[in-house]
Parts: structure tokens; C-alpha cells; sequence
């Protein structure tokens, strides 16, 4: 038994047999749309590898069926530049230090730029850190991520991007 499901990943409507509707999004992704930049880390929603913005949320994509996000806007790491252009939020990363390894970044990022559309990021560093807590970092690097928040935050309201993502 086939589904057909539509999502639009980055801006490209695309449309997706399942041939099993178990599928997780995160699966779908990387595997059938070989978008591999969301990391596939605990596959138990426990570390924030694998975030990504359905419809402007923060999503653990390796919780969430795909066939259930039939219609959804999704965005991954692999949308966010503007050709050449940065995001804020990946210029502040690579400004900051905001990452070592680099495998928790594209979740690292995505969150991030979830927390600033939904208006959580603030000033404060504490509150950054504490709506970044589903996102995990092996090697360390929170102080690097923090600041690299607080300055995209700050990039954004000053550039009067209407929005984050």
C-alpha cells in the first residue's frame, strides 16, 4: 500500500509516495530526499539533532511521522542561506565559535532560529539557554551558541527582518 503526501521542503512543493506510513520525517529526509545536513543523532527526540521547522515550529523530526506533516512548509538547515548570504544565525554561529565538531549544529541552528520567530530568545542569557535545552552539544560549545543567539537576535530586530526564518 502507497501514500502520496505533499510537503514543501525549502520552498520546492514536492510531492512523496510512503510506501510505509511509519516513516519519520527525519527518514524521509535523508533518505529518500538525501536533505542529510538534519542529523540523525539519539533517533529518540532526546538530543535536537534532527530540528527542523514544520510550518515555523521547532521539530524533532525524528519523532514525527511524515505522512502526519502532509501539507506542511518545512525547513531545513539545507534552506536557510540565501544563495551565498548567511543567515543571521549561521553567521553568528561561525562569529562565535558556536560549534566544534559540528554534528549538533544544523539542530543547533534551526532551533535557534525557531526560538527567535517565536520571540523566546530575549536578551537574557539564561533564558537562551534554558529554550535551547532540547538541543544538546557533545563537545561543549554552549557559551559559543548562547553568544552567537544573542548577537543573531540582535542582527535581526536591528535589520527589521519581519521574520526569522
Amino acid at each position: 500500500m502507497s501514500l502520496s503526501i505533499t510537503l514543501t521542503i525549502n520552498g520546492t512543493t514536492r510531492a512523496v509516495a510512503l510506501d510505509d506510513p511509519r516513516i519519520t520525517l527525519l527518514d524521509l529526509l535523508r533518505e529518500r530526499l538525501d536533505l542529510t545536513g538534519t542529523k540523525k543523532g539519539c533517533d529518540r527526540g532526546q538530543c535536537g539533532a534532527c530540528t527542523v521547522l514544520v510550518d515555523g515550529r521547532r521539530v524533532n523530526a525524528c519523532l514525527a511521522l511524515a505522512i502526519s506533516h502532509d501539507g506542511a512548509e518545512i525547513l531545513t538547515i539545507e534552506g536557510v542561506a540565501q544563495g551565498d548570504q548567511l543567515h543571521p544565525v549561521q553567521a553568528a554561529f561561525i562569529a562565535h565559535d558556536g560549534f566544534q565538531c559540528g554534528f549538533c549544529t544544523p539542530g543547533q541552528i534551526m532551533s535557534a532560529i525557531g526560538m527567535i520567530a517565536e520571540g523566546q530568545a530575549g536578551s537574557d542569557p539564561e533564558r537562551v539557554r534554558e529554550a535551547m535545552s532540547g538541543n544538546l552539544c557533545r563537545c561543549g560549545a554552549y557559551l559559543g551558541i548562547t553568544e552567537a543567539i544573542l548577537d543573531a537576535q540582535h542582527a535581526i530586530e536591528t535589520s527589521g527582518r519581519k521574520d526569522a526564518a
